[in-house]
């Protein structure tokens, strides 16, 4: 079978890893890819967001499954092209692809679902937004609409704080369109897990659960980014809560979407607070986590393929509900080395040394990075997830340290207690 991903990110680049171990995958593709990934993919130059682009490359290769990554495209619309051409492609339509590309389209699923999720309020207008920041309890969550690569949410402690994310998202326009519409809701206590599960629009099967890291600084401070670093398992999330989030969370979701007539296949990933009261959805994401997939998928001990290709609807794939996932106990910690500045601005090019320091166990999942020919370079805001594995999460931990110390370039940044 030839499979295409697409995407070039540190999730693309450990789909890629575990894909390539696979007897059923004869020959793999990345568009665009990242030199990273070029000793296990072959890249196609082009835009994952460019759906023609991307239908060329499919129908030219004779690719037979394209598995999306990043959310962008499947919320353009990619999924839909490539059924039109007879393509299988692993993840949801555009329709369905809304419960991640407007907050406000899955928090009304959640209602509609009776999923539990925090108390909210919608704006469009940006001086009502400003006045009810005035009234509602302190902290508070002010959210994007759209999307906004995992930085259009603030958790605001003070005032002050939530009048300038509605300010930088609704007037200064920092999202673009993404932020013209605000989702202001009550702040969620507890501790923070995500549980992503592969459905075909019916059976929905639950993958190992982890913890993402997503403020930018130790202690859970800072702004919040696309996530710092990860590990799994999770000690507070055992079998019996993984089947509570499936029972009471994801599949009323899956039933929705399927009686609203947009099944929803591929990957439904629910970040979840663990409150006083029980789990309660944070949000929807519609593809593999990053840096989730860092850590879950070098736990799987089984072939994820067949489980791509049952989601996906391939001829002759056994049923998802007939398929299971098998995990080792060890732990995995990944730790994300970011340019300086991120979650902001950041410079591009930076030199990098020690990528060559990876033992058995642990791997080094390039984010952001570029070669010129003579040497690694930053080419992005996340440049490297760190993975390792270990007995328990300190060891796994303290061997992803120990290689993240290894590695260097000016300006580099990492949290210094992801699983702690």
């Amino acid at each position: 079978m030839r499979v295409m991903i697409l995407g070039s990110g540190g999730r693309e680049h450990a789909l890629a890893h575990k894909m390539a171990d696979s007897s059923l995958v004869e020959e793999l593709y990345a568009l665009p890819g990242s030199a990273g990934m070029r000793e296990i993919c072959r890249g196609v130059e082009g835009d994952p967001e460019d759906i023609p682009a991307v239908l060329r490359a499919a129908s030219e290769r004779g690719i037979d499954l394209v598995v999306v990554g990043p959310e962008a495209p499947l919320a353009a619309g990619v999924v839909d092209a490539l059924g039109e051409l007879g393509i299988a492609a692993f993840g949801p339509t555009g329709e369905a692809a809304r419960l991640e590309s407007s907050k406000v389209y899955a928090k009304e699923a959640m209602v509609e679902a009776g999923v539990p999720t925090a108390r909210f309020e919608v704006f469009d207008d940006p001086e009502a937004a400003l006045a009810h920041v005035e009234e509602r309890p302190l902290p508070m969550v002010i959210k994007a609409d759209g999307l906004a690569a995992g930085k259009g949410v603030t958790v605001a402690a003070t005032r002050a704080e939530a009048r300038r994310a509605v300010s930088e998202a609704m007037v200064e326009g920092r999202f673009a369109d993404a932020g013209s519409r605000v989702l202001i809701e009550d702040c969620l206590r507890g501790s923070e897990i995500s549980v992503m599960a592969i459905s075909d629009g019916e059976s929905v099967l639950p993958l190992a659960p982890a913890r993402d890291y997503k403020a930018a600084q130790d202690g859970d401070v800072g702004p919040n980014t696309g996530g710092m670093g990860c590990v799994s398992p999770v000690p507070d999330c055992d079998d019996a809560l993984v089947e509570e989030v499936r029972r009471d969370i994801l599949v009323p979701v899956i039933d929705l979407m399927r009686r609203r007539g947009h099944p929803f296949s591929g990957v439904l990933y629910a970040g979840l607070m663990l409150t006083a009261e029980g789990p309660m959805v944070l949000e929807f994401n519609c593809r593999f986590g990053d840096p989730e997939t860092q850590v879950v998928l070098p736990r799987m001990t089984s072939d994820l393929v067949p489980l791509l290709i049952a989601s996906a609807g391939m001829e002759g794939a056994e049923s998802l509900s007939e398929l299971d996932a098998s995990w080792t106990p060890e732990s995995a910690v990944c730790v994300v080395m970011a340019s300086e500045g991120y979650p902001g601005s950041y410079e591009r090019g930076v030199p990098i040394t020690g990528l060559d320091k990876v033992e058995d166990g642990a791997w080094i999942f390039h984010a952001g990075t570029n070669f010129d020919g003579k040497r690694w370079v930053t080419d992005g805001g996340r440049v490297l997830g760190v993975t390792a594995l270990g007995p328990d999460a300190g060891v796994a931990r303290r061997r992803a340290y120990e290689i993240v110390e290894g590695i260097s370039f000016a300006g580099a940044h990492y949290r210094r207690d992801i699983a702690r």
